[in-house]
């Protein structure tokens, strides 16, 4: 059997140029007008780079804004669950045209990532896009405020990206590509694989995912977030070092592959979990595992609302299907890792794992009992807690309690 096939229906549309054609269009990009991307938005342009939002050229129209908010379609009719646009301010867009060619920035370093012919310029009602897709404009959600806090004007047109953003340097091997991951599933023989998102060191609950998810594919690609997250979350080096010794130790070689990818978390919930299934086809999956509270934070979305979700949209919007699984939990009765459609005991039989936990635990430097976490795990992040200041901690129990 093969790998699905990427989104769209056609190939991987990578739109990082090589070669002699990027040091050409460095040198061109050098002497456009310049606009500095968000962080969100570098993620983006990456991901176009390397063909993860195939088959997306650029950042979206407005025709596209609006039937991704109303109805998750692009304007051709393309299923696709969250707008991708790039937006500046009244004064930088006025000082170019439509038809005109720019340079996008990167926000950390100033260093040129992309060039783009502007097609369109146009304003957008921020608070319907985050109604639709946050189904919230609390300004306490951190995706609503990433889109109110954006600028006044969105650019659409076609990229060309010009650099990775520093990320294969930062993460190495951690960092692969669609091409890259779905040439090492062929390697290993594997056509069924399932995607774990994960924005988290993976504790006992993760790790019992997995292992699931094993039992019924080829392997799975346990897919870590390395963009930027809300203020109190574990940096990724901390939590893909932890994944990495937790996968050493604990699973059979060569049914498990750790990646990163480069986006920051938007924590929109369902539309998320759609996203989160678009682009793994894209690297390759055929199925994502879909938990309690996927991409969610606070108490905006239900626990499985991320579940119902795939029921909603069109038959054959994407050919990577969820692995649904239920709230996973240790059972000191049945005496191992179980879930509310296996387990028949109580709450007060049961040890409720969750990542808003995990952290409040460590910041306080209490005892986590071994059914939470592994202890080869719990060493890492120990060691990472013990090295935040005073403040940092504060940090961490102040935005823990909303998060999960």
């Amino acid at each position: 059997m093969a790998l699905v096939t990427p989104h769209g229906g056609g190939g991987l549309k990578p739109l990082l140029l090589e070669g002699e054609a990027l040091r050409a269009e460095l040198k061109r990009a050098r002497g456009l007008p310049k606009v500095r991307v968000s962080s969100r938005e570098k993620g983006d342009l990456i991901m176009l780079g390397i063909g993860g939002f195939t088959p997306l050229d650029g950042f979206m129209t407005h025709a596209d804004w609006q039937g991704v908010c109303d109805g998750m379609r692009l304007a051709n009719g393309l299923f696709w669950p969250i707008p991708i646009t790039l937006s500046t301010d009244k004064a930088s867009a006025g000082a170019f045209h439509t038809g005109d060619d720019i340079a996008l920035v990167d926000p950390d370093n100033g260093g040129i990532l992309a060039t783009m012919t502007v097609t369109e310029k146009y304003a957008i009602n921020k608070a319907h896009e985050c109604a639709m897709v946050y189904k919230t404009i609390d300004l306490e959600h951190p995706g609503v405020r990433m889109v109110m806090e954006q600028g006044e004007v969105n650019l659409a047109g076609p990229v060309k990206v010009l650099s990775t953003g520093g990320f294969p340097e930062k993460y190495g091997e951690l960092f692969l590509t669609p091409a890259q991951t779905r040439a090492l599933f062929e390697s290993l023989g594997w056509s069924k694989v399932a995607a774990f998102q994960t924005r988290n060191p993976m504790h006992r609950s993760h790790e019992y995912l997995a292992k699931v998810a094993i039992e019924v594919c080829d392997g799975v690609l346990v897919h870590s977030l390395l963009g930027n997250l809300k203020p109190g979350d574990i940096p990724a080096e901390v939590r893909t070092r932890a994944i990495r010794v937790l996968m050493d130790k604990y699973f059979v070689r060569q049914t498990v592959v750790q990646a990163g990818y480069p986006l920051d978390m938007r924590y929109a919930g369902p539309r998320e979990a759609l996203l989160h299934a678009l682009f793994r086809q894209n690297y390759g999956c055929s199925h994502l595992i879909v938990g309690r509270d996927h991409a969610g934070v606070g108490s905006y979305y239900g626990p499985f609302d991320a579940h119902h979700i795939f029921d909603q949209i069109p038959k054959g919007a994407l050919e990577t299907q969820p692995l649904k699984i239920d709230w996973t939990f240790w059972c000191y009765r049945c005496g191992g890792m179980a879930s509310a459609r296996t387990c028949p005991h109580d709450d007060q039989d049961r040890l409720l794992l969750s990542g808003t936990k995990l952290r409040k635990m460590l910041s306080d430097g209490a005892e986590v009992p071994a059914e939470f976490s592994r202890s080869e795990v719990l060493e890492i992040l120990q060691q990472y807690y013990r090295s935040l200041s005073a403040s940092e901690k504060v940090e961490v129990k102040l935005v823990g309690h909303s998060a999960r």
